[in-house]
């Protein structure tokens, strides 16, 4: 299953998933996969790294005081890092695995402030977004970041979105993001989500101090984390596995499931991807088997129950 992970998370960040981020997240805590990003070949450093937040289920374990805590949405974009150099728009790079990101300069350029009057080496990150009315907007963001010509870059609509000011010096989070918004950024805490998409609510203690003695894991910092919706999933018998062929050409399984309710619809079948998915589940006729509805419309088995 890791390497069927491994694969769903670099084609997360290339902008084309081939699963649902719920039916990620239940996978991931299942099977305690840690890993974030993909491998940039031939990549450049990100200045300062660029970590992945914790995910929280439920507020009640909250692994922070919520009330040292700035609460503000979860953006569902395409994450990247734009460093500047004595106030001048130097680099901007993709996410990638968070140490190594690929040069994407001259398209961030179109969408930000190429000068700041915050002066020495500094560090922004954020997301870029487009609108939620966009059929998988996350996808089209993380995509048009690959495009190769830079014209179709700027019709596309897209917007940046700060989360953060690395190395500005002040004691508060909230105020480098309000020097953010004097040098020109939208910024996570005045930016109107109400049209683009979110995923959750995110939690990061306001005092620097505070949030720098905290550190980091390996993988996220002890500051902040994502508070998460988890679908409630529903468990059933795996009566059968039969192989069709879509529109696309591509043969793929289907599972055929003792029929159960999930939300106003009776689910008799889910999508499986493909034989690693099935065996990295662990899946055999006649198992329990745990299904959600995968944005409200596609049925899934997310786990193996017995």
């Amino acid at each position: 299953m890791k390497d069927f992970l491994n694969r769903a998370s670099e084609a997360y960040y290339s902008g084309n998933p081939i699963i649902s981020d719920a039916e990620f997240d239940v996978l991931a805590a299942h099977f305690d996969y840690k890993s974030v990003g993909h491998t940039v070949t031939g990549g450049i450093p990100h200045y300062h790294r660029m970590y992945s937040l914790q995910n929280c289920f439920n507020i009640s374990e909250s692994p922070i005081p919520l009330k040292n805590c700035v609460e503000t949405p979860k953006l569902d974009g395409a994450a990247i890092s734009i460093l500047y150099v004595g106030g001048i728009l130097s680099l901007a790079l993709t996410r990638g695995d968070g140490k190594l990101g690929r040069d994407i300069t001259d398209k961030i350029a179109t969408l930000v402030p190429l000068e700041i009057a915050t002066p020495g080496v500094v560090q922004v990150t954020g997301e870029v977004m487009a609108p939620r009315s966009i059929t998988n907007s996350r996808n089209f963001a993380a995509g048009s970041l690959n495009l190769k010509d830079l014209e179709e870059f700027k019709t596309r609509p897209l917007v940046f979105v700060a989360y953060d000011l690395i190395e500005h010096g002040f004691n508060e989070w909230t105020t480098a993001m309000k020097l953010l918004v004097l040098d020109g950024f939208n910024t996570v805490l005045d930016f109107d989500t109400k049209d683009y998409p979110t995923d959750g609510t995110v939690y990061r203690i306001n005092d620097m101090a505070q949030f720098k003695k905290l550190g980091y894991t390996s993988h996220h910092p002890r500051g902040a984390f994502a508070l998460k919706e988890q679908k409630e999933g529903v468990e059933t018998t795996l009566l059968d596995v039969v192989w069709q062929c879509g529109k696309s050409g591509v043969i793929s399984p289907v599972a055929i499931l003792d029929p159960i309710k999930i939300g106003d619809a009776v689910v008799s079948k889910a999508t499986l991807h493909n034989i690693e998915y099935i065996n990295g589940l662990n899946l055999e006729i006649g198992c329990t088997v745990e299904v959600i509805r995968s944005g409200e419309i596609i049925p899934r088995i997310v786990r193996r129950v017995l």
